[in-house]
């Protein structure tokens, strides 16, 4: 009997990388914000090595500012909202969805706000979500705790950054492995 991969596995050729509002102004206020940051770039690194896409987004970048600097090259014009749901911006989505990629990885911030408001549409949109909880942060770990409770309550997959690399890879046998577990080892 030929090996089944579970569908609850996360699939880089079914998934893009969502960054949420992951912004200078913002940062400032969250104390777990740069060991956040390493989680992110990390899964980016991989992503390119995987081919799988990935998106940012910034929330009312006149007030707020831009992406933190390190993000900045990587996600050159990420797409702008006033919504606190990264849902409404439809680029990356609609362009992910026609491609047959149903899974969406998510990172960001704040985890109580804009990432459980994209996380929950998405649901409701039928897509498979995942949140990385070392990749999403808040002000208050309180808010961030109740957050990743009541988005897997509500049907999201709760994991880590090296879980999503490793299943991005499915397998040592891949020509990217060595230079993603460089990544993961960084």
């Amino acid at each position: 009997m030929p090996h089944i991969r579970s569908t609850l596995l996360i699939d880089s050729q079914r998934s893009g990388l969502l960054v949420i509002d992951f912004q200078a102004r913002l940062c400032e206020l969250i104390a777990e914000a740069g060991a956040v940051e390493k989680q992110i770039r990390r899964l980016c690194q991989a992503a390119d090595l995987l081919n799988v896409p990935a998106a940012a987004t910034v929330q009312y970048p006149k007030g707020l500012g831009p992406l933190v600097e390190s993000l900045q090259d990587r996600f050159g014009s990420p797409e702008e909202k006033s919504a606190f749901s990264a849902a409404v911006c439809r680029e990356a989505l609609d362009a992910w969805t026609g491609q047959g990629r149903d899974q969406i990885v998510v990172v960001g911030i704040e985890t109580h706000v804009c990432v459980q408001q994209t996380v929950l549409d998405l649901l409701a949109e039928g897509l498979r979500v995942f949140v990385v909880a070392d990749a999403v942060c808040a002000r208050g770990t309180g808010d961030h705790d109740v957050a990743l409770d009541r988005m897997r309550d509500s049907g999201a997959t709760i994991t880590t950054a090296e879980s999503v690399m490793f299943e991005w890879l499915g397998t040592s046998d891949r020509p990217e492995f060595k230079d993603v577990s460089k990544i993961i080892k960084s």
